[in-house]
């Protein structure tokens, strides 16, 4: 008995060094980031990039600079990553509903679930030009938009609200594929009860389906939030320009810190942790409900 324990012992502390290596490893580049955006530039310089600032190199200097650089950009991610995340992730599971439980010929399920499912595979860079084109040849909504701009909005605006769309669009496969998978493994009886007793699709959608996917809501709220607050590609593409008014944080983000003296390195994480704070935020409210999503 006495060997077998030693034995185990030894396994256990193995296995916590190996786990506790995994979470060092993850996490040092936060800590690199936190702690270069504490520094002077002559800090970052000076000292390595893991290593607390020195006496007389610590500053929060950056992290003022880089907020106001970016809360104008932050308040714009949010104005169209918000809705577009709401809105994929409604639709994709109606989407998803009537993929697995309207009574409907399979052999159509199976054409559209193929056309999603190529929905996810095709990259970005494969539909820029396609995307581009689309709003400034055939798209202009510009002028649907006129009430906006009669209450003084900025047209800048009109990129946003294309990128919000494109975002919308680009989200939807994803969403659906992983609505599919929950509802395919979903409880049939209470379905086919209310069904019995002469319920419609929409009805049994909102009253057994709807409120009985709060857990994978949760999992493609925070799944298709991160996708688009971190996406730069489009933002690229259908906006360009930092100094545009509706700018999102990451295209502002992209040019922080960049000058003729050099990089400002301190800045830059500064701005980085800035912007990742929303997603760890969003990730935070909906942890309990993606734990069980993600167990389901």
């Amino acid at each position: 008995m006495p060997r077998l324990r030693k034995r185990f012992d030894y396994h256990r502390l193995g296995l916590y060094a190996v786990l506790l290596g995994i979470v060092a490893f993850y996490l040092a580049p936060i800590e690199a980031g936190l702690v270069t955006s504490l520094k002077t530039r002559t800090g970052v310089i000076e000292t390595l990039p893991m290593s607390p600032p020195i006496y007389g190199e610590f500053s929060t200097a950056s992290w003022i600079a880089a907020f106001d650089t970016l809360s104008r950009g932050l308040l714009n991610s949010a104005l169209y990553a918000v809705p577009a995340t709401v809105i994929s992730a409604f639709i994709g599971s109606v989407a998803a509903y009537g993929l697995t439980q309207a009574n409907w010929k399979r052999r159509y399920k199976a054409t559209f679930l193929a056309l999603f499912v190529a929905g996810i595979f095709i990259p970005y860079q494969a539909v820029l030009v396609p995307v581009t084109r689309f709003w400034s040849n055939y798209a202009q909504i510009e002028g649907l938009l006129t009430p906006l701009w009669l209450l003084g909005v900025d047209r800048d605006y009109t990129d946003l609200v294309e990128l919000m769309i494109t975002s919308i669009a680009y989200g939807i496969p994803i969403c659906t594929i992983l609505f599919r998978s929950y509802y395919k493994n979903m409880n049939i009886e209470m379905i086919e009860a209310a069904r019995l007793d002469g319920a419609s699709l929409r009805r049994i959608y909102r009253r057994i389906v709807l409120p009985l996917s709060t857990p994978m809501f949760a999992v493609v709220l925070i799944y298709q939030f991160t996708q688009i607050w971190n996406d730069l590609l489009f933002a690229l593409v259908l906006i360009q320009s930092t100094s545009s008014d509706a700018a999102p944080a990451v295209l502002i983000l992209s040019g922080l810190g960049v000058s003729q003296e050099g990089m400002n390195f301190s800045l830059q994480m500064a701005g980085a942790l800035i912007t990742a704070l929303p997603t760890i935020a969003v990730y935070v409210m909906f942890s309990e409900e993606f734990s069980e999503g993600l167990a389901t």
